[in-house]
């Protein structure tokens, strides 16, 4: 059984997940994580399900199995929705926590009712999906761009890339602002698309909300945490002059280590 001192265990198809990892190390700075970048398989989003569900399989053996994870982030939206029902009933005895579009404080935030998501085909395309926005009938519009090519322009470095994607896409919505008829409220629904977060906000201008979901994960995990007992103790009071303990990162990955290292200095805290 998992105890305290094991490492929350989180993965994705590349370095989106860091943006759930980054919320989550802000959030709960004590815990051991170790991080699993499927770089090699990547994109998730424009595979099939069964393509998605075998990976995301490997990726929890190893990290449970293998690494001792005490609970496991699917910090990818199309991962959640292709394989999370499958990875809980595999793992019963470890809280599994995956990640879905903010659609419902989406539609209970915005004042125009019109909402605007930007996500991945497979996650658009998912039973998962489908359901979330069913269960919101009549509390919003959801106007449902898919973003070819954005998670991967994001994942390469490409900003040039990345920033004329953005425009595209959230061009394809309509017409933003905060006025009747209008998209106030954007749903970022892919978790490599909160690392263009500076791209979007400034096409998108000030009376528009942009939601991801690193923050609420992270506080579902510290729930799921308490409610468990599996929270790493504090340690003891750190000398005078010196930094507070900072628990300890793995990185994994089937792609570059190299990249995966230089994206992870470049967005995660010091």
């Amino acid at each position: 059984m998992p105890g305290p001192l094991d490492p929350i265990g989180l993965f994705d198809s590349g370095i989106g997940g860091l943006s759930v990892l980054r919320a989550l190390r802000t959030l709960l700075p004590l815990e051991d994580c170790v991080y699993h970048a499927d770089t090699g398989h990547a994109p998730y989003g424009e595979r099939d399900d069964a393509f998605v569900m075998e990976r995301a399989q490997a990726q929890a053996r190893e990290l449970i199995e293998q690494r001792r994870a005490k609970l496991l982030v699917v910090a990818c939206n199309t991962a959640t929705a292709a394989a999370i029902h499958d990875l809980r009933a595999t793992w019963p005895q470890v809280p599994i926590v995956g990640v879905e579009p903010a659609l419902k404080p989406a539609a209970a935030g915005s004042r125009t009712g019109r909402v605007g998501v930007l996500a991945t085909r497979g996650t658009l395309a998912s039973e998962k999906f489908r359901q979330l926005q069913a269960s919101l009938a009549g509390q919003a519009e959801f106007i449902l761009q898919p973003c070819d090519g954005l998670a991967a322009a994001i994942e390469s470095g490409q900003a040039d890339e990345t920033r004329s994607l953005c425009a595209r896409y959230l061009a394809a919505l309509g017409g933003l602002g905060a006025s009747p008829g209008q998209i106030d409220t954007v749903v970022l629904g892919c978790t490599h698309y909160a690392f263009a977060m500076e791209d979007i906000l400034r096409i998108v201008g000030p009376e528009v909300r942009v939601l991801d979901t690193g923050e609420p994960v992270a506080r579902q995990v510290r729930r799921l945490l308490e409610q468990a007992r599996l929270l790493a103790p504090a340690p003891a009071a750190a000398p005078a002059g010196t930094s507070p303990a900072c628990g300890r990162l793995t990185l994994l990955t089937t792609g570059s280590i190299a990249l995966l290292e230089a994206a992870a200095r470049r967005w995660l805290p010091a």
